[in-house]
């Protein structure tokens, strides 16, 4: 098993970011992306009075981390929800504000490591990609059912592949002769349906199909979309978010969002700025950090990884 999945991304400058607002008395954060825990872990060693509650959509996840954050007793609370529920999981808990809030989006090492669960290209696996098998269509049902022009969309909106037309061509011919149920016939289709240019540059082939499929079948994009706004919503004043994004479809809706709440609404011209106008959020970093080089030799899964940060300066005011 690799070693990079102890290694939590970035942890250090994430402590660093929430810090201000989780040395408060009282202070809750909400790892919304549990995980194995390791940010989790992290958070409550270095702040002893804080209380955490910690989301994640895999079961498995929730049981490996449930037993490595044992010995922090009721300081954890562990909920097995989707990111995008968390006002329903604060409401539920009677927390009306947080402290802090981390992100750590996309695909958790666990799930890169075990091999039975479809998302790794370069071991052949069933090709499920389920963040949580109890719920939804897996990956072969979206490559064996859905309509080619909408195979076309999810490649290029997701995956950002130049090449989608080609490779969906592939697919529905061979589906057609067989449905798809594992990842090294599609990793092979892919090598076999690029030409030879498209192969030189940007590692595996087929890392872009991958990540299309995964988005799609978990509905990432959508869940970022509703989750950002919402844990914005549920700060405190003076409470901090961190959201770590290791593709740009994600960065882009972080960025749009924080970019937003750091903005005035005022129409332009008054010379002074109502209250209800005032910018809600100010930003903690300029464009969005990138992990260190010592950081990504000591953890490859580190290198696409970008972390902003904002604290919520004002309430909303209708």
């Amino acid at each position: 098993m690799s070693n990079d999945r102890h290694v939590p991304v970035m942890l250090q400058r994430c402590l660093d970011m929430l810090a201000p607002a989780l040395e408060r008395p009282g202070a809750v954060v909400v790892d919304c992306t549990l995980g194995l825990g390791g940010h989790s872990e992290a958070l409550l060693k270095r702040f002893p009075e804080v209380r955490l509650v910690a989301l994640d959509r895999d079961k498995e996840a929730l049981r490996l981390a449930g037993e490595r954050l044992s010995p922090y007793g009721e300081r954890a609370t562990l909920v097995h929800a989707v990111y995008d529920e968390l006002p329903e999981v604060l409401d539920r808990l009677g927390i009306p504000g947080v402290d802090g809030v981390l992100f750590d989006l996309g695909v958790s090492s666990m799930q890169l490591d075990e091999a039975d669960r479809g998302f790794a290209y370069a071991q052949d696996a069933p090709l499920d990609m389920r963040m949580d098998q109890s719920t939804g269509i897996g990956a072969a049902e979206v490559l064996n059912t859905y309509p080619p022009g909408e195979l076309v969309r999810i490649l290029r909106a997701y995956g950002e592949e130049k090449q989608a037309k080609r490779i969906v061509s592939a697919i529905v011919r061979e589906r057609e002769k067989e449905p798809f149920t594992t990842s090294a016939r599609l990793v092979e289709l892919i090598r076999d349906a690029l030409p030879q240019a498209a192969k030189r540059t940007g590692g595996n082939p087929a890392k872009r199909t991958f990540q299309a499929l995964r988005i799609e079948v978990n509905r990432e994009l959508d869940s970022v979309e509703k989750a950002v706004p919402a844990a914005v919503k549920a700060l405190a004043v003076g409470g901090r978010i961190a959201v770590l994004s290791y593709q740009s479809l994600e960065d882009r809706i972080v960025k749009q969002v924080f970019a937003a709440g750091a903005a005035t609404t005022a129409p332009p011209g008054l010379p002074v700025v109502p209250e209800k106008y005032q910018p809600r959020l100010k930003l903690l970093t300029r464009g969005a950090e990138l992990p260190t080089e010592e950081e990504v030799a000591e953890n490859r899964r580190a290198a696409p990884a970008r972390l902003r940060g904002a604290e919520r300066i004002r309430e909303d005011v209708l």
